[in-house]
């Protein structure tokens, strides 16, 4: 998506063809071990810029070092292509007087074959290794590249990683909702085939209560993404920005309740591998912090919801 939305011709001639036929995957190299990347202008991560001669003139290159983890899909054999966020680095003497951009101007994304990433080593959610593509801890040394690399161009990083949060926030509650039907499905089965005190668990109150909150709440969190969505069709990403948040925070929250109803449903059974609700639990609380954790999210609502007041507040003074 970044490559379609945001490469060169050249970019997208060497990469999607292979990424479109299934042939390769890619990893979004953001996350970092050693800072909290919740906040993005934290990043440390850095991409050099350096002034090589070249004859009678100098050639611009770029020289990358950084750690990075949660890298999922790096652990993926088949993954053959990366992007990496990266703060500017213009801390060379030759590359001095480069003008300085802002904390959110400062990060640049540039793509690199995989071969060039060193795998530190691979992570685990909740003991799930979530293979084949997993999730890595990887090392960027020294990697050298040129302009070619580049994503955009310089300081473009967060208007790079913004266009693709959004739709992608879309695409993780589109799934959150799937699998918390899928669980809900599974918790139904259970209530009509299994006894307890002489009844079917869907006899007992306390059972039909869980029945009756999952349905609401797997039903709201499908008009919530319905309606994020149809936002973004009709007004853009960037104006649909609290939507978006709202079912970030929203989405994941009510699967959550489902799944964790469905594995009190399942008695023992639901924590163990037989089924399928104790990964979907992992999944589901995992995505409380993937693509920007809930308190974020919560911060970006609140944002906006005091700038309309604020608006609306001095339109109304005006007219006074």
């Amino acid at each position: 998506e970044v490559l379609l939305k945001h490469g060169t011709i050249e970019q997208q001639k060497t990469y999607l063809p292979h990424l479109l036929n299934g042939e390769t995957r890619s990893a979004f190299l953001m996350t970092e071990p050693d800072v909290a990347s919740s906040d993005a202008t934290n990043i440390e991560t850095k991409l050099t810029k350096i002034y090589v001669e070249k004859g009678n003139s100098k050639e611009v290159k770029y020289i990358l070092n950084g750690k990075k983890w949660w890298s999922t899909g790096a652990m993926d054999p088949r993954c053959k292509v990366v992007l990496v966020l990266a703060r500017m680095d213009y801390s060379t003497s030759d590359a001095s007087n480069t003008t300085k951009s802002s904390q959110h101007g400062a990060h640049t994304v540039v793509v690199l074959p995989m071969s060039k990433v060193k795998l530190v080593r691979p992570l685990t959610v909740f003991g799930y290794d979530d293979a084949p593509h997993g999730h890595a801890e990887v090392a960027l040394e020294g990697i050298e590249l040129d302009k070619s690399n580049l994503i955009l161009g310089e300081g473009k990083g967060f208007e790079i990683a913004q266009s693709r949060l959004g739709p992608g926030r879309i695409h993780h509650c589109m799934r959150a909702v799937g699998l918390a039907a899928r669980c809900y499905e599974l918790m139904i089965e259970r209530s009509l085939c299994r006894e307890t005190f002489g009844k079917l668990l869907w006899e007992h109150g306390g059972c039909q209560e869980a029945i009756a909150d999952s349905r609401i709440d797997i039903e709201a969190a499908r008009l919530l993404t319905l309606s994020c969505a149809a936002a973004i069709d009709d007004h853009g990403a960037v104006k649909a920005r609290d939507k978006i948040a709202m079912i970030k925070v929203a989405v994941p929250n009510l699967a959550l309740k489902v799944i964790d109803r469905a594995i009190q449903v399942h008695g023992g059974a639901g924590v163990c591998g037989d089924y399928p609700l104790a990964r979907a639990l992992a999944g589901m609380r995992t995505l409380r912090i993937a693509d920007g954790p809930d308190e974020v999210h919560k911060r970006t609502i609140a944002l906006i919801e005091i700038k309309k007041a604020k608006k609306l507040m001095n339109e109304i003074n005006s007219k006074l």
